[in-house]
């Protein structure tokens, strides 16, 4: 798993026909909404100029948890404001500096930082979606699938919920543990992120793993996979999809015809306007 490869950049989302013809949205940029030390954590905001509240949803960007950037998904959180929703692009701490679970703190900590500032940013609290590519897709599953209980929530805001009701995860691993005989990844990519190698923590992989997390009380989940995925094997979806199915949750997994870690043209139009649809009937109906 060569690591040139684990981050996927970030496509330009061209969409004509909008169902909700907003005005330009209101963006606000790198908000303050914690700190790690003495270190910001920041995210971008784009709302509708229009009546609140809105749902929300949460983008979180990809790079193998050890690059990317929120910018990289600047474009959709522009597009979701113009449909109705207030969106947000978080920047959460990166490996190797910090290590799990920093990552999926950082963005429970921002879900809860949007509750608590419902009225400010014209929030419905109750009506929450998240967002992932790639590391952020990893990231989305757990934010969907974890609680207190899971000991990732960390401490700021702790009267808030950073539960989420819906989850659409773009290819993102969901079992480190397979990742176990592939030293290639395992040196650029997880050790750098777990914070060990599996050899000497096996646990720790799979605290990290979505794919542990799953029962009863899972929201809905629409997941895209390329077919030809080679970075993130398909099977990772596959496998997650049918351990959803089977506590009864709501769940689409979408296979996306020979393409890789990634698209665009008419697939990415197709898989957006998938998301689209998803993220009308789980937060608006």
């Amino acid at each position: 798993m060569p690591v040139r490869c684990w981050f996927v950049v970030a496509l330009a989302f061209a969409w004509a026909g909008s169902a909700v013809a907003q005005s330009k949205p209101v963006t606000e940029l790198d908000v303050v909404y914690a700190k790690a030390g003495d270190r910001e954590l920041k995210l971008d905001l784009a709302r509708p100029d229009g009546r609140a509240p809105y749902p929300c949803v949460v983008c979180l960007h990809g790079g193998g948890w050890r690059m990317g950037n929120k910018r990289d998904i600047r474009s959709w959180i522009q597009l979701l404001a113009r449909e109705g929703y207030v969106a947000v692009a978080v920047g959460y701490r990166l490996a190797p500096d910090d290590h799990f679970p920093a990552q999926i703190e950082d963005c429970k900590t921002a879900v809860r930082f949007l509750r608590a500032n419902e009225a400010k940013y014209g929030i419905d609290k109750d009506r929450f979606a998240a967002l992932g590519y790639s590391a952020g897709g990893h990231l989305a599953c757990l934010l969907g699938l974890t609680d207190e209980k899971s000991g990732l929530e960390g401490k700021e805001y702790a009267k808030e919920s950073s539960k989420v009701q819906a989850v659409v995860d773009y290819f993102g691993p969901t079992d480190l543990s397979a990742y176990s005989k592939d030293e290639s990844a395992l040196r650029s990519v997880l050790a750098p992120f777990v914070g060990a190698k599996f050899a000497d923590n096996p646990a720790a992989y799979e605290k990290a793993s979505p794919i542990n997390y799953i029962g009863k009380s899972a929201p809905p989940f629409l997941i895209f996979h390329g077919t030809k995925d080679w970075i993130v094997p398909i099977e990772q979806s596959r496998r997650l999809t049918e351990k959803l199915k089977d506590v009864g949750a709501t769940v689409k997994l979408v296979e996306v015809p020979d393409e890789g870690h990634g698209w665009e043209g008419k697939a990415n139009t197709a898989t957006t306007r998938e998301t689209l649809k998803f993220l009308n009937e789980t937060l608006k109906k």
